[in-house]
């Protein structure tokens, strides 16, 4: 019977000081994740084990009233949670949350909404004393930051903020493009088309300057190579049926959707898919790219990457560990992979430049 008692007892945070031969003091700093506290790796190692071992786990809503933090923070979207790149932001921000012990709110907005409705969702996240907030755009844009916004930490993904006081996170779609004009030099291309997007869009201008810079960096012209089309893939398909006129041995597109559509381009003309002509994409957006056959070489967008950069951005700010903001001139700016599929071969022939 006593021992029955002794296994069903609550463990406190003396027993995971005394398993661990450490103070209480040491184990709060450790499992609350205390800033500017001077605890060793190894010693942190050996209080987490112990915790685990006694299944302890810190009264978050005490340590809440003493401290007023909620461990919470709040991720705005702006329509990301119903377009297939949602996941992936969320996801990154979602495991980042958890390995610093913080819990990830959501809250989905409608595409450029009205000032007034971002000032009310935001607050609907200081109403419940979120420690930051995370904005999140699906166009990479310069926004005007909601006052209620700077009361508390923020960070931006996809976003600048005109002021220039918060953190933000964007993908480098200039360098990814030029990826894309270096991978295709290399396999032997010279004559290689652009299908650009029509939207006058941040992605737009960087994917755009991208492919001229890769272009220029190969020393070859871009003349009656550049054909704008909407950036779906209708678009696509128009603007490469345009291109084919000008005889590319390879087509660049904006976007996968318009790749989809300068394959049905390819089709209409009697051309194969690599052996004719070489496609590529952007935005590695799933399932399109492994369901066109062949799978489609394109360039990944760092959702994850991003989400997970904000939170850590957001959680050293709230535990004051950063010795400033970024300013909005000089971003984040992370890689765009280049995934390389089936939709890539050596020209056939060699086109002067």
């Amino acid at each position: 019977m006593t021992g029955s008692r002794v296994s069903e007892k609550t463990s406190g945070i003396r027993d995971v000081a005394a398993l661990a031969g450490v103070s209480p003091t040491t184990v709060s700093h450790v499992l609350n994740q205390t800033p500017h506290t001077r605890v060793s790796e190894e010693t942190a190692a050996r209080v987490r084990a112990a915790a685990e071992e006694l299944g302890y786990r810190p009264n978050r809503l005490a340590r809440g009233l003493r401290t007023q933090a909620s461990d919470m923070i709040g991720l705005l979207t702006e329509e990301i949670a119903t377009t297939p790149h949602a996941g992936r932001i969320i996801l990154g921000a979602q495991e980042e949350a958890s390995r610093r012990n913080l819990t990830l709110a959501i809250i989905n907005s409608e595409l450029h909404p009205d000032p007034e409705m971002d000032e009310s969702q935001i607050q609907a996240f200081l109403d419940r004393q979120a420690d930051g907030i995370i904005y999140a755009t699906v166009y990479h844009d310069v926004i005007e930051a909601p006052e209620n916004l700077l009361m508390r930490p923020a960070a931006l993904i996809g976003a600048r903020d005109t002021a220039g006081s918060i953190p933000a996170v964007l993908p480098d779609e200039r360098g990814g493009a030029a990826s894309v004009v270096d991978m295709l030099v290399a396999r032997g291309h010279r004559r290689i088309g652009f299908a650009a997007s029509a939207d006058d869009v941040p992605a737009t201008r960087g994917r755009l300057q991208g492919y001229l810079d890769g272009m220029a960096r190969a020393g070859l012209s871009t003349d009656g190579l550049i054909v704008e089309g909407g950036s779906d893939a209708r678009g696509g398909y128009r603007a490469t049926l345009a291109l084919l006129e000008r005889e590319p041995t390879a087509v660049f597109c904006y976007n996968d959707r318009m790749a989809m559509g300068a394959y049905r381009a390819a089709a209409d003309r009697g051309l194969q898919i690599p052996s004719d002509l070489s496609v590529v994409g952007f935005d590695d957006q799933a399932p399109l790219p492994e369901s066109l056959f062949p799978a489609l070489t394109t360039v990944a967008l760092p959702h994850y990457e991003m989400g997970a950069w904000a939170v850590a951005a957001l959680a050293d700010l709230i535990q004051g560990t950063r010795d400033g903001q970024p300013r909005a001139a000089d971003p984040e700016v992370l890689e765009c992979p280049l995934i390389e599929r089936d939709s890539v071969a050596p020209p056939r022939r060699r086109a002067a430049a």
